[in-house]
C-alpha cells in the first residue's frame, strides 16, 4: 500500500484531503507539527508527499529542498498561489507537479495515480530512508544527515548503521555485525570490529551526534 504524507496547515482541507485519497486505498498520514516536517517525513517515510506552499515556520518551498537533500519520492506542490513565478520556483525546487487552489479531487487523483505509474512501475523505491533520534539514513545513496549536516559513509560504516538503525532498541550481537561487515565472524579479530565502531562513533560526534551507538558489555551494540 502506498503511504501519502500531507503537508497543509489548513485542517479542513486537510481531511477533506485525506478522506478524499483515503478512499482509493492509500494509507494517508498528515504533519502534525510544522517545526520539523523534515524529521516528520523521514518518521513517517512515504511514497510521495502533498506539500502546500503557506506553513508556519518555513514555507513549502524551504521543505520541498530539505527533503530533496535525502529522498527522491514524488511531490507535489498544492497551493492557491498560482503565478509563473511559483509553479517555476516549485519545479525548480525540486516539485513534480503543481496543482492550483480550488481544484478537483479527481484532477489530485489522477496527478498522484500517474506519478506513483512513473516513480513506482519497476518497484523501486527511490526514498528509502531510516530515521532514528533525528538522525536520517539514505540507503540509495550512503549519508547521514542530522541537524542539516550530512556525512558520506564508507561501505562499512553504512552497514553498520543500516543493521543498528533498522533493529533501533534491540541489542544486535557483536558476532551479527561481524557477519554483516565480512559475511562470517570467523577469522576476523575481535578488534577489527571495535576499530570499525570507534572510527563510526567519532564521524558520529563530527556531526553532533554523540553517544548514537551504545555498547552492551559482552553482549553487542544497540541505538536506544
Amino acid at each position: 500500500m502506498y503511504k501519502i504524507l500531507i503537508v497543509e496547515d489548513d485542517r479542513s482541507l486537510c481531511n477533506n484531503i485525506e478522506e478524499g485519497i483515503a478512499k482509493w486505498g492509500f494509507d494517508v498520514v498528515s504533519i502534525e507539527s510544522f517545526e520539523n516536517v523534515l524529521e516528520e517525513f523521514a518518521k513517517h517515510n512515504p511514497h510521495l508527499v502533498i506539500m502546500d506552499i503557506n506553513l508556519p515556520c518555513f514555507d513549502g518551498f524551504y521543505w520541498c529542498r530539505r527533503i530533496r537533500d535525502i529522498s527522491k519520492v514524488p511531490i507535489i506542490f498544492l497551493s492557491s498561489r498560482d503565478s509563473n513565478m511559483d509553479i517555476v520556483m516549485a519545479v525548480n525546487m525540486g516539485g513534480d507537479d503543481y496543482v492550483t487552489k480550488p481544484f478537483s479531487m479527481d484532477i489530485l487523483l489522477a496527478k498522484i495515480q500517474a506519478l506513483f505509474r512513473r516513480t513506482y512501475s519497476y518497484g523501486q523505491d527511490e526514498g528509502q530512508i531510516i530515521e532514528c533520534n533525528g538522525a536520517i539514513l539514505n540507503i540509495n545513496d550512503g549519508t547521514l544527515t542530522y541537524n542539516n549536516t550530512s556525512i558520506e559513509l564508507t561501505k562499512n560504516e553504512f552497514k553498520i548503521l543500516q543493521l543498528l538503525m533498522r533493529n533501533q532498541g534491540k541489542i544486535v550481537a557483536r558476532d551479527r555485525i561481524m557477519r554483516a561487515l565480512w559475511e562470517s565472524e570467523y577469522f576476523i579479530s575481535e578488534n577489527t570490529l571495535t576499530v570499525n565502531i570507534n572510527r563510526l562513533r567519532k564521524r558520529l560526534e563530527d556531526i553532533e551526534l554523540v553517544d548514537f551507538i551504545v555498547t552492551k558489555k559482552s553482549q553487542g551494540y544497540m541505538i536506544p
